[in-house]
């Protein structure tokens, strides 16, 4: 029988978010029911409302969530009814030709809950395919990870998108170890993730790159060694600073968690000869980069994007809420406040403003 559950919901581009009743089914073949603990407000939320990922309204927004497994499908087998888990958008198939090779991570089929949500009969789109600014969601099983329980819900929900795009960044894309030097473009959730990525590998120069002083303190908490204020700068003028903090010689990896064809730019040109640029932020679909070929071929090293942190959500989630635990991972930080359903709303107008780094939504 289906739930009537409290949610968050954008209805058209461009208008303020509702809180609606929507209807959420009984779990069928291969999905679970997961009672949303908490669900932190993400930018990719905001594009979500703003039409800017697809057309595809109504929305169910929310996506970066943690909560309890309270009802599961047939076929269900990777996890039980009061597992706590923190929900993802990368359910791997296991069939495809990546999976098949042994590299998951990379899965080229995954896949989201069968049935829909509905509001009024409409069925809803569930943001990334999760939808958890709700007090319950559907999703595929795989898209739910089973944690450590004494893990905060408020701060192990931010591994599901965020934090786990910076961290795998750095640590899966980039491969940082030991003694690296390692710049960061844009000091937001997804930046200061990377930043704290960086110190748990090891770097021993971490240069933290942005037009917000009140963002550059924030990435102090994170493991900063350097910050660079880019504000008026030319890229140039960037460039510069930048490889003066590293020997003269650039860094060794350069993570553009921006998205901007200028700061791309400054990340390219401020790597060590042979180092690696890692592309994390997302870009506008319109934007287009240009760099003289010469510069590519000559410069050498490696150029890559990072989707998803090239994560594996049933490795990478246990092991970073037990880096938590043990006090070696600073996921608190990135919490700047807790807040109510009701208010996402307005959490959306603070992110804009660059006043907060995450707000929370706790149930």
């Amino acid at each position: 029988m289906p739930y009537e559950v409290k949610a968050v919901v954008a209805k058209s581009p461009k208008q303020p978010v509702s809180v609606e009743t929507i209807l959420v089914p009984d779990p069928g073949p291969g999905e679970v029911l997961v009672d949303v603990q908490a669900c932190g407000v993400c930018h990719t939320d905001l594009h979500y409302r703003e039409g800017a990922i697809n057309d595809e309204f109504p929305f169910l927004l929310g996506h970066e969530a943690a909560g309890i497994i309270s009802a599961i499908g047939s076929g269900v087998s990777k996890v039980e009814v009061g597992d706590f888990v923190v929900l993802n958008w990368r359910a791997v198939c296991g069939h495809c030709r990546s999976c098949v090779r042994g590299r998951p991570q990379f899965c080229f089929s995954t896949h989201n809950a069968s049935q829909k949500m509905t509001l009024n009969g409409v069925p809803l789109t569930a943001a990334l395919g999760i939808g958890a600014f709700a007090e319950k969601t559907l999703v595929a099983e795989g898209q739910a990870t089973k944690v450590n329980p004494l893990v905060e819900p408020e701060v192990a929900g931010l591994i599901g998108c965020g934090v786990m795009a910076g961290l795998g960044a750095v640590l899966n894309t980039a491969n940082v170890s030991r003694g690296d030097s390692v710049a960061v473009w844009g000091c937001g959730g997804v930046g200061d993730a990377a930043i704290e990525g960086a110190r748990l590998a090891g770097a021993h120069t971490i240069i933290a790159i942005d037009i917000d002083e009140k963002k550059l303190d924030w990435s102090r908490n994170f493991g900063a060694t350097h910050t660079v204020n880019s504000f008026g700068k030319t890229n140039d003028e960037v460039v510069e600073q930048v490889r003066a903090l590293s020997n003269g010689d650039g860094v060794d990896v350069a993570i553009e968690a921006v998205g901007l064809s200028d700061t791309y730019k400054q990340a390219f040109y401020s790597r060590d000869l042979a180092g690696t640029v890692v592309l994390v932020g997302v870009p506008n679909p319109e934007a287009e980069l240009s760099l003289p070929l010469i510069d590519i071929f000559g410069r050498g090293g490696q150029l890559k994007s990072s989707w998803y942190g090239d994560c594996l959500p049933s490795r990478d989630f246990p092991m970073l809420t037990e880096l938590y635990m043990q006090g070696r991972l600073n996921l608190g930080g990135f919490v700047s406040e807790t807040i109510s359903i009701d208010e996402v709303e307005l959490a959306f107008e603070k992110m804009e403003r660059g006043e907060v780094l995450r707000s929370v939504v706790v149930m």
